[in-house]
C-alpha cells in the first residue's frame, strides 16, 4: 500500500497528514507534539494498542470514560473530555481516496471528532483502508462493527455470529451514527497520522 499516495489524497482534501513505519514512531512523535495540555480519547483498540495514553500521562492531563476518575461520573468524564485541547481517536474505515468513515452508539467518540477540540489527531493502521469511500463504509459495518460489538460484549447478530452487519434493531446496537470526513473541517485543526502497520479494529 502506497501511504504517501494516500497521505496525498488526505492532503487534497486539507488535512495536515503524518506517516510513520511503525507505532512506535507514531507514538513518539504524538508524545513529542502533545505537551502539557489536556487530553481526551475515543475507545480507540488503536490507540491502546499504541501505548501512547501511558506515554502522554507523564506529561499531559489525561481523561477518557474508560478511566474514570474517583469521585467522578461516567457523564461528568464525558462532559471534561468534550472540551479538551486535543482528542485521539481512530477510525472504522478509511478509502484511499481521502476521506474516513466512523460509527458510533454513545455519539461522543464522533462528535468529539467534528467539534470542541483545538487540535484533533485520526491515527491510521493501513488495516482500516479500502479503495474507495464506498468500501471504507462497508468496511466499518461489516468487519470493524461486529469486532467492536464482540470486544464490548454486545447481545447483537453481528456479534453473535461475527460475519457481518446485520442492520439490527438491538438495544445493544453500536452503529446508531454514522460520520465521514470528506474534507477538513473548519472547526478544528485535523491531523491524519497513518501507520504502516494494522491497528485495531
Amino acid at each position: 500500500m502506497d501511504l504517501q499516495a494516500i497521505a496525498a489524497a488526505f492532503q487534497k482534501h486539507g488535512f495536515e497528514t503524518s506517516v510513520f513505519d511503525s507505532a512506535a514512531d507514531a507514538a513518539a512523535y504524538l508524545n513529542g507534539k502533545i505537551d502539557g495540555m489536556s487530553v481526551s480519547y475515543g475507545g480507540s483498540m488503536t490507540v491502546s494498542q499504541m501505548g501512547l495514553l501511558d506515554m502522554l500521562k507523564t506529561h499531559n492531563d489525561v481523561i477518557g470514560h474508560w478511566d474514570i476518575p474517583e469521585g467522578m461520573s461516567r457523564q461528568e468524564v464525558y462532559a471534561k473530555a468534550a472540551v479538551t485541547d486535543v482528542y485521539l481517536c481512530s477510525a472504522n474505515g478509511a478509502s484511499e481516496t481521502g476521506e474516513l468513515v466512523n460509527i458510533d452508539g454513545h455519539g461522543n467518540r464522533v462528535s468529539s471528532a467534528l467539534f470542541g477540540h483545538k487540535k484533533v489527531y485520526f491515527i491510521v493502521g493501513v488495516n482500516k483502508f479500502a479503495p474507495t469511500l464506498e468500501e471504507a463504509m462497508w468496511r466499518a459495518r461489516n468487519i470493524a462493527s461486529p469486532k467492536n460489538a464482540q470486544r464490548l460484549g454486545r447481545k447483537t447478530p453481528c456479534a453473535l455470529k461475527g460475519d457481518r452487519c446485520y442492520d439490527c434493531n438491538s438495544p445493544e446496537r453500536i452503529c446508531n451514527g454514522f460520520v465521514i470526513h470528506a474534507r477538513k473541517l473548519s472547526s478544528c485543526d485535523t491531523e491524519i497520522v497513518l501507520v504502516n502497520e494494522a491497528l485495531g479494529f
